[in-house]
């Protein structure tokens, strides 16, 4: 291992472990790197900052802050308790109803905002305590809503695919590919998120809710159709060829402005201001990232990092099963400690020419990526949602990391799913013909 990499894995490890922030992690790291490559402060700071500054000048990244300002109108917009309402119709009869409701209203709000953290504040925020109420296990509920959160960074759209996309736009990755790949491995996701459910569910005999019957399944399902139309809004204009994946981000800001403020009416004008702060300090964090973890890529590359480390994959076998596996246990330790995005935007330069290689395509193996780093969401140290459903459900982490092991158990086996049978990804993509 030459010393530019020891410099960067030990300096970057170092300041993880004194807590510094991520992305000031990775952009001090990657500069103490170029100080000693390089050897000039000067020259060193001009072209990282040339760096970070052309990886964010991008149009298809105009779309991330969109679909982050979408989600917090949907957050705040009463459409959780719509499509709350609609799931409880349609799985909230059977034994341990409440916990499916929980897991099938995760995919549709977190589909519908973008965003897992939306998804465990919004429907865990009324789900956790009516569950509670129900003589639901607390540090249960609190297990079901973390790990169901997750599954709207699979199902469309989705701002890590956004960013996948662009830094695998070499390989000829689309955004609406990676969309589209997205839907089965995210539905494969929440069934088995289900099952699980279902099982402790009748183990502990927790009870179903009450019946519905037909008219009232329609009523809910009236009432939720606004906020279903947005995926039907979105994807379908983006596969019609009316408007790009960024232009679909703006409609969705319109769409989702007038359904909370003029048609659900529970978005107060006053409260745009706050809405549109918010927006942009999740957007600066985010750009913040994104930027430094470019750097970081670069300086990787001119080391022949991601060369090395192909070489070295190969080198221990050709096959491409124990190869994926080695890729994704990697991935999960990754996944404890590093965010989605930085994740993304330094290991997929890495790991990606290494399975082209072995025939697999860049379209399935995001969706391994992204799949992946999912679960660490729900992990410590670094587990956002973890961290965000603990504080919901008034609990500690200690006490729901035994109710999350089953769940975890489910998530790595749909995982393995997704990674070795292509066709759960490809299958849309393949039947739309949106990938070479």
């Amino acid at each position: 291992m030459s010393v530019p990499v020891i410099i960067l894995t030990i300096s970057f490890i170092i300041l993880l472990l004194l807590n510094v922030p991520i992305a000031v992690s990775i952009g001090l790291s990657t500069f103490f790197t170029g100080v000693y490559v390089m050897g000039s402060m000067t020259d060193t700071s001009d072209i990282i900052a040339q760096r970070m500054v052309n990886s964010i000048n991008s149009f298809p990244l105009l779309a991330i802050p969109f679909f982050i300002l979408a989600g917090l109108f949907m957050g705040k917009g009463g459409i959780a308790r719509r499509l709350i309402d609609f799931a409880g119709a349609l799985v909230g009869r059977f034994t341990g109803g409440l916990a499916y409701v929980n897991v099938l209203t995760c995919m549709l709000f977190g589909a519908l905002s973008g965003s897992s953290v939306a998804a465990v504040s919004a429907v865990g925020g009324f789900m956790i305590p009516e569950m509670n109420r129900k003589g639901y296990d607390k540090n249960f509920n609190v297990a079901v809503s973390t790990t169901a959160a997750t599954t709207g960074l699979m199902i469309p759209p989705s701002n890590i695919m956004i960013v996948y996309a662009l830094v695998a736009a070499g390989y000829g990755v689309s955004i609406v590919a990676m969309f589209m790949a997205g839907i089965l491995p995210g539905i494969v996701f929440g069934l088995l998120l289900m099952l699980v459910s279902g099982i402790i569910s009748r183990k502990r005999n927790y009870g179903a809710g009450n019946k519905r019957g037909i008219v009232d399944i329609f009523r809910t399902f009236i009432g939720a159709i606004p906020s279903l139309l947005l995926i039907v809004i979105v994807l379908g204009g983006i596969l019609g060829g009316i408007f790009t994946a960024t232009e679909a981000a703006a409609i969705a800001v319109v769409y989702a402005f007038i359904l909370a403020v003029f048609i659900y009416r529970e978005v107060k004008i006053k409260e745009i201001p706050d809405i549109l702060l918010q927006c942009g300090i999740t957007t600066a964090v985010v750009m913040f990232l994104i930027a430094t973890s470019s750097a970081m890529s670069w300086m990787m590359t001119t080391q022949n990092i991601p060369q090395n480390v192909s070489a070295a994959l190969l080198s221990i076998s050709g096959n491409k099963i124990i190869i994926l596996l080695i890729i994704n246990v990697l991935l999960l330790f990754v996944g404890t400690f590093m965010d989605m995005t930085p994740a993304v935007l330094i290991f997929t330069p890495i790991f990606l020419p290494v399975v082209v290689k072995l025939g697999i395509h860049p379209v399935h193996f995001g969706l391994i990526m992204i799949a992946n780093l999912c679960i660490g969401l729900c992990t410590p140290p670094v587990g956002t949602c973890l961290f965000v459903g603990c504080g919901v459900g008034e609990t500690t982490i200690v006490k729901v990391i035994r109710p999350l092991l089953p769940f975890f158990v489910a998530m790595i086996v749909a995982l393995m799913l997704v990674t070795y049978i292509p066709q759960i990804s490809m299958f849309i993509p393949n039947l739309l013909k949106l990938t070479n």
